[in-house]
């Protein structure tokens, strides 16, 4: 797990130098004949805003969090993608290794494999084992419950870990209006000052379009994240109905066992 978030730590890290070098590429450019910018302008009118020191120029202090915002974004997806899988949920291994020990009622043997086991079951079965052995007068049915309870704790921390993802895209958008808003206020204050003429129209609607940037940097980033949400939504939503279905198999066979048990002590 940790060897997984300093992987996606890294891979932000290199997204990072590598946009530092690509503003320092254009540099050069920037200290150009002053035909230069006017004609890369014309071709490509969000040039300027393309680089992190155009960006910041264009959009004002809400620049800042809205980058925030996109590199947690970028974290979360990278980290997600790694570690919303069926491995860190329920993995055939430790099945296939619980089915066994609880044939064979040996209790210690797989509580000793689910602390061993970073996965959602494995937590959910070590639970259910502890209660059992700490409380050995304990009913199959109030063992039962401290399992659903269990269950029902790990499913809400796998929701509660992408639902970030989520309030990032939900609040970025957010961001970007705010920016625009505060924006547009700053022009109409400067050019309310001023008379009506050509210079100030042209300068309010170049305060606008700059305001606006605000807006649409919000949308580019809030949309991935939606998008990445509702698919490690659906991805998570499956993997705790098979955690489910793994959890109703154990309980069947402890629920055998149990059985077992109570015909054993009836016979003597």
């Amino acid at each position: 797990m940790h060897r997984k978030i300093l992987l996606a730590l890294a891979v932000l890290v290199a997204l990072i130098f590598t946009m530092n070098l690509n503003a320092q590429a254009q540099q050069p450019a920037l200290a150009a004949p002053a035909t230069t910018p006017a004609a890369m302008a014309d071709d490509n009118p969000y040039g300027d805003v393309l680089t992190f020191n155009g960006f910041v120029k264009r959009t004002g202090v809400m620049a800042y969090p809205l980058i925030v915002l996109s590199m947690i974004a970028f974290f979360m997806i990278v980290l997600f993608s790694f570690t919303v899988r069926q491995g860190t949920v329920v993995s055939d291994a430790f099945m296939n290794s619980a089915d066994a020990l609880i044939r064979k009622q040996d209790y210690l043997g797989l509580l000793a494999v689910c602390n061993r086991r970073n996965e959602c079951i494995a937590r959910i079965t070590a639970k259910t084992l502890d209660f059992a052995t700490r409380n050995p007068t304990a009913s199959f049915e109030e063992v039962k419950e401290v399992t659903e309870a269990e269950g029902n704790r790990q499913s809400s921390l796998l929701l509660a870990r992408i639902a970030y993802l989520g309030d990032v895209g939900a609040i970025a958008p957010m961001l970007g209006l705010l920016g625009t808003t505060l924006g547009m206020i700053t022009t109409f204050h400067e050019i309310s000052g001023k008379g009506v003429g050509g210079s100030n129209q042209l300068g309010l609607a170049q305060g606008v379009s700059e305001a606006l940037l605000c807006t649409a940097s919000g949308l580019v980033i809030g949309i991935p994240a939606l998008m990445f949400y509702a698919i490690f939504r659906g991805k998570v939503n499956r993997l705790i109905s098979e955690m489910e279905a793994a959890t109703t198999h154990l309980m069947a066979l402890l629920a055998v066992q149990y059985k077992r048990a109570a015909r054993a002590v009836a016979a003597q």
